[in-house]
């Protein structure tokens, strides 16, 4: 008897609903034979043994027979342990357990204990949309993963906990229709928390043209470079800029959360991610790592901070190899990966923000001690950041030691978050005014075109541009990454127009190019 049940498995961030085909020849034998055909991976071949013993713990005797399981279509490689309860329900309905003969308005996806406990998986949320975009109404997932599908609208959502309660429900459909209601969340609540972040900017002392320079890169998506000595608080502003940044949409909170789903590190707790990430890894880390990589892609820090900030502490430190692979993300927003049997992209739209010291000591322009790095030492150290990836950081800012004075002063305290984020979310809210027609939100995404039309420059503006790129040697990457920032900084002054004081300071986040060591 031929019984089919209805699944889903992810690929990238997305998912391909998979059917699921269920037969049995009716002939006992002596011993058991199960076969999984559709091109399954290990955990998928596996799960016939997890799928035998579930279904005896919960009470089933399923006598040796043949039976084969296809996994359609049979040409997508299936990975993961997913399949167990579809696997187990439709050996359930084959055999006649099932009073529901046809589960077309069904999705079922869970990992099965050998007690018939179902187990959360990661993918949940790429599945639920996947089921929406099919047309089917009705999931029956783990428990834990509840929160994370619920977020979408169109679906009923029915968890449960073993697989007697996953065929008691369809039994229940099958005689006249579920009285238990769906699993709901409110998905506007929880992107609207009180924003209370436990950084501060308030808690910083000093570096005020710092502080200015990140308040530009919030306001505009800017990447931004802070160079300075060890212990000049670099990493404590980084740490802070994610309280000025704007806040998700459901759009973006829905991308981003499809990504940690894949990844396995969403919150079941929470099932959507309502704040901007924050990724900042160690500088060890590979280039698959930091890009995604493996047979199957994964989604690496990249992708892991789309939609929030990827920091880059001691940016020297990480591998040549592994700096080099940002150029593509930086650039296009994106990460594609591919290998023999399919290529894969995942977004990447992340600011990064990135620190360093100007030596290997971290002294070398510093008043206060002395550097004793040799001129060859400090270029060495410095062309592990290459001039291409240099030109695709908006910012570069010196970060200076605070002085003592300023550090155990008892004047004015600095700015809080909350009122540097109100002058960011007004310069956003022009930007997205601006760019409503363009599908993009932020200054630092505009085209070259875009560039000239709305960086116009006055004469006196244009000399000083030209001044500053003879100067300094900058690239045509760096004249329009100075218009950008200019731009930004006339939308945190509510100007329509660039001027003169608006393009200095633009110039003034470029003098820590290469000129800077030399």
């Amino acid at each position: 008897m031929l019984f089919k049940a209805f699944s889903a498995s992810v690929y990238g961030i997305d998912a391909n609903m998979i059917d699921v085909e269920v037969d049995f020849s009716g002939i006992k034998t002596s011993e058991d034979h199960f076969h999984t055909v559709g091109l399954p991976d290990a955990a998928v071949r596996e799960s016939r043994d997890r799928v035998r013993a579930a279904i005896k713990n919960s009470g089933f005797d399923i006598p040796p027979t043949h039976i084969t399981i296809n996994l359609a279509p049979a040409d997508l490689k299936k990975e993961g342990s997913g399949f167990d309860l579809p696997m187990a329900i439709g050996i359930l309905g084959a055999y006649g357990a099932l009073h529901l003969k046809d589960l077309s308005q069904f999705l079922l996806v869970g990992e099965l204990g050998l007690d018939g406990a179902v187990r959360a998986i990661s993918g949940m949320l790429p599945v639920a949309i996947a089921a929406r975009q099919r047309g089917i109404p009705n999931l029956i997932i783990p428990r834990a993963n509840a929160r994370e599908a619920a977020v979408v609208e169109g679906v009923n959502v029915f968890p449960v906990e073993s697989l007697n309660q996953a065929r008691e429900l369809l039994n229940a459909a099958g005689n006249g229709g579920i009285h238990t209601p769906p699993f709901r969340v409110e998905t506007q609540q929880a992107l609207d928390p009180p924003h209370h972040p436990a950084l501060d900017f308030a808690d910083v002392r000093g570096q005020q043209t710092a502080r200015r320079a990140l308040e530009v890169a919030a306001a505009g998506g800017h990447n931004i470079l802070m160079i300075g000595p060890p212990g000049s608080g670099k990493t404590m502003l980084a740490r802070r800029l994610p309280s000025i940044l704007a806040p998700l949409s459901f759009e973006e909170a829905l991308e981003t959360t499809k990504i940690h789903s894949v990844a396995g590190i969403l919150d079941p707790e929470s099932g959507l991610v309502t704040q901007r990430p924050f990724r900042a890894p160690h500088h060890t880390i590979s280039d698959a790592g930091l890009i995604g990589g493996g047979a199957v892609p994964r989604p690496g820090e990249v992708s892991l901070a789309h939609n929030g900030l990827l920091f880059l502490d001691e940016l020297p430190e990480f591998p040549r190899n592994v700096l080099e692979v940002l150029r593509q993300p930086l650039e296009d927003r994106s990460v594609t990966i591919s290998r023999a049997s399919m290529s894969l992209s995942f977004p990447s739209a992340f600011m990064l923000a990135a620190a360093m010291n100007p030596c290997p000591c971290g002294y070398f322009n510093d008043k206060s001690r002395e550097c004793r790095c040799t001129p060859p030492i400090i270029q060495r150290y410095v062309s592990k950041v290459s001039g291409p990836l240099l030109d695709r950081i908006d910012i570069h800012i010196e970060v200076p030691a605070v002085q003592y004075r300023e550090l155990r002063g008892n004047g004015p305290s600095s700015e809080s978050s909350a009122i540097i984020r109100a002058r960011v979310l007004a310069a956003r809210e022009r930007q997205r005014i601006r760019f409503a027609k363009d599908k993009m939100h932020a200054n630092a995404q505009m085209t070259t075109r875009q560039i000239r039309t709305h960086c116009e420059l006055a004469p006196e503006s244009e000399h000083l541009l030209e001044r500053a790129m003879q100067q300094q040697g900058l690239t045509a990457r760096a004249h329009d990454r100075i218009l950008k920032v200019a731009r930004t900084i006339a939308d945190l002054d509510n100007q329509d127009k660039l001027n003169t004081g608006h393009v200095a300071e633009a110039i003034q986040y470029r003098t820590l190019d290469r000129s800077y060591w030399s």
